[in-house]
């Protein structure tokens, strides 16, 4: 017999999946972007000034490399069409998702030995490579905008309209994006091909992260790509990809992620400048269209508006699903995020499965021989190469970097070297070294030879004392203890900061910062070396992850995690056992001790019914019809699940739906829905709690 609705039931349901980093969270502090006097102690947000440490490490920079080198700013900036006067996106509540007048303090002239003492010289140089915005013609029929969003648009023109690939991260960023283009190169329905206005005619999906096709549907709708047969070509597991990656671990991920992107940080020379990508990625609505063509092998040729597109299969390279392509008629091949101006993560510090550095190298190999008479390359990122001889260089050097790190890696490890050893003796060759496209503006060689290490010999480097360690609080205490105390330890951290020994003043002081997490003076001891090392990191992502550090040591871990409201409409299209996985992993073990229960779950609109049985700690899923002996049964529209689940739907709209109805025991299903956590995003990482 039926019960009545009850909101406790809402408990239930909020609390079986988090979906993270799809979401946006707390925007960056935009009130306090600013540029502080490179000699002013400290800034409004805590930050310090640079060393003489630091000044010391940015001058060896500057004497290493060739900074001034201007190919890189002459390809940057060929073919501008136009840059847009100002560029400030919101979204319908007025909140600012993407303003580029907050980077206002990397204009200026790019030959000028202009870099602020707090940012590493190499680092700013991308930073200032990476702020030509606007929208650029590549060749007679591609044309590029950049610094919309973390990513690049590709617009390709064919012969009824235009062929979209990677259309940004949110809708709002994308939709900005394409009207300026039409504002420049056409109407805002279209571009003029001939006589005839031109649409939107294909798009192209290059891989399964975010930032390369959340904002499609700020182009086109669903119902519009389905009306009209829009082609939407994607590689081989991209939607399962695209949808599930964050489902279970998304609450850690997306935590992390604020510290691998800075989104607290406040822009200018003390805080964040660049992504080493891009300059950051837009936290706005996102969305998917579910592709209607999907590449599985190489290579696959495919005839779209007209040209003749081949395209490479190249799944576990840099994401799981990936492909890039050529289209010979105009000479010009798009290498996605397989190849970019800078060094790639093996190992995202976010958190991710460890990439296959070798397999990453085979097809970069692959492509060079596939796109062999291209004269043009463009990618998902950053700006193209123009020559065949410069692309090939390119192409080579990428290619070498990831199997340097993978064959070095393995070598080292064969005689013994740990991975923190091998992260710290490995080198790239010079050839490799003075490359600017494979040096680590995000990626880097030190935490890429740790994924290598890792992916062969995972968490444990064989030293019997690593096999089971104390939690970090517990040794942090005995290590402080037996130092001869908090104000000894204080001291000789604030010695080795005197000093320069950055890494070393930074091991002591988060021993005293876990085993006194209240002690004021060791945690700003800390923010401030966290300063430093922030300061001369050439990642971006080394950079954010310090200075957020230090950020969180002076004013804690935000009060709220990654809104899941901007994803619903790419959550639709994730499996529903990826839900259920999700649920599972949830549950308190403790919580759910000598339990032995069975709830039924049926997902009224799809027409599924799921049969979830609780033994020995352990949730468990199976697609069957309803267990008429389950202790409880929920029926629910798959629609209200996830609106409930993302925060759209609230207590009135669940209390009173149709799409909801209970069976069995209110009070089991009551005691079953206490069993889970909701996992809030906003955990602490430099503090013990």
């Amino acid at each position: 017999m039926r019960s009545r609705k009850n909101r406790l039931w809402i408990c239930f349901l909020t609390g079986a999946i988090t979906l993270g980093s799809w979401g946006c969270g707390e925007p960056p502090p935009l009130e306090t972007t600013y540029v502080p006097d490179d000699d002013a102690p400290v800034d409004p947000a805590g930050f310090t000034s640079a060393s003489e440490a630091t000044r010391a490490a940015h001058a060896q920079v500057k004497a290493s490399l060739d900074l001034q080198d201007p190919q890189d700013l002459f390809d940057a900036e060929r073919g501008l069409i136009a840059r847009p006067g100002k560029l400030r996106i919101e979204d319908d509540e007025g909140r600012v998702l993407w303003d580029l007048g907050h980077y206002q303090f990397l204009e200026g002239d790019f030959q000028e030995d202009d870099a602020p003492a707090t940012v590493n010289p190499s680092l700013w140089r991308q930073a200032k490579l990476n702020h030509q915005i606007g929208l650029y013609r590549v060749s007679d029929r591609i044309y590029q905008l950049r610094g919309f969003d973390l990513a690049n648009m590709t617009l390709i023109r064919g012969q009824s309209g235009w062929i979209v690939v990677d259309p940004l991260t949110a809708e709002q960023t994308a939709r900005a994006a394409f009207a300026f283009a039409m504002e420049h190169l056409g109407s805002e329905h279209g571009s003029a091909v001939g006589d005839e206005a031109a649409p939107i005619s294909a798009v192209i999906f290059t891989h399964s992260h975010a930032d390369h096709f959340a904002g499609v549907l700020g182009l086109i709708s669903a119902e519009e790509a389905t009306g009209k047969r829009i082609p939407i070509i994607a590689p081989g597991g991209f939607l399962a990809e695209a949808t599930s990656e964050n489902i279970l671990a998304g609450p850690t991920m997306a935590r992390r992620s604020m510290f691998m992107f800075g989104p607290r940080l406040p822009r200018g020379p003390r805080g964040h400048v660049d992504s080493g990508l891009g300059k950051a990625p837009a936290y706005g609505k996102l969305g998917i269209l579910p592709p209607t063509d999907v590449i599985t092998s190489t290579p696959e040729r495919r005839r779209i508006d007209g040209l003749e597109f081949i395209f490479q299969n190249a799944p576990g390279s840099e994401a799981p699903a990936e492909l890039t392509f050529h289209v010979p008629e105009l000479k010009a091949f798009c290498g996605a995020e397989v190849v970019s101006r800078t060094q790639h993560n093996l190992y995202t510090l976010r958190g991710a499965q460890v990439r296959d550095a070798l397999a990453w190298s085979a097809y970069i190999d692959e492509m060079i021989r596939l796109y062999a008479d291209a004269e043009i390359y463009f990618g998902s990122h950053h700006w193209p190469i123009w020559g065949r001889a410069r692309i090939l260089d390119f192409l080579e050097k990428q290619r070498d970097v990831y199997k340097f790190i993978h064959d070095q890696t393995v070598r080292l490890s064969l005689q013994g070297f740990t991975p923190d050893e091998i992260a710290e003796t490995l080198e790239l060759p010079e050839e490799l070294r003075s490359s600017f496209s494979v040096r680590g503006y995000y990626g880097t060689v030190k935490h890429n030879a740790r994924a290598v290490y890792q992916r062969f010999f995972g968490w444990f480097d064989g030293n019997p004392a690593h096999l089971d360690p104390l939690p970090a609080a517990q040794s942090a205490a005995k290590y402080v203890e037996l130092l001869g105390g908090a104000d000894r330890v204080l001291k000789e951290g604030r010695a080795a900061y005197d000093r320069g020994e950055y890494r070393w003043a930074a091991e002591l002081l988060n021993h005293l910062v876990f085993a006194h997490p209240e002690n004021a003076e060791a945690r700003e001891s800390l923010a401030q070396v966290y300063d430093q090392l922030g300061y001369q990191a050439e990642s971006a992502a080394w950079r954010d992850t310090y200075l957020t550090g230090a950020l969180e040591l002076r004013h804690g871990p935000p009060e709220t995690g990654f809104d899941q409201k901007q994803a619903i409409d790419l959550a639709r299209h994730a499996p529903v056992e990826r839900f259920l996985d999700a649920m599972a992993a949830r549950l308190d073990a403790e919580a759910a001790t000598g339990l032995d229960m069975t709830v039924n779950l049926t997902f009224t609109d799809l027409r599924r019914s799921f049969v979830l049985r609780l033994e020995r700690s352990v949730l468990h899923h199976r697609e069957l019809p309803p267990d008429p002996e389950a202790d409880a049964g929920l029926e629910i529209t798959f629609d209200l699940y996830l609106r409930l689940n993302m925060g759209t739907a609230g207590l009135k709209d669940t209390l009173f739906s149709d799409q909801l109805d209970v069976d069995g025991s209110r009070i089991a299903l009551l005691r079953f829905m206490r069993l889970f956590d909701k996992p809030s995003g906003t955990f602490a990482i430099v503090t013990p709690d």
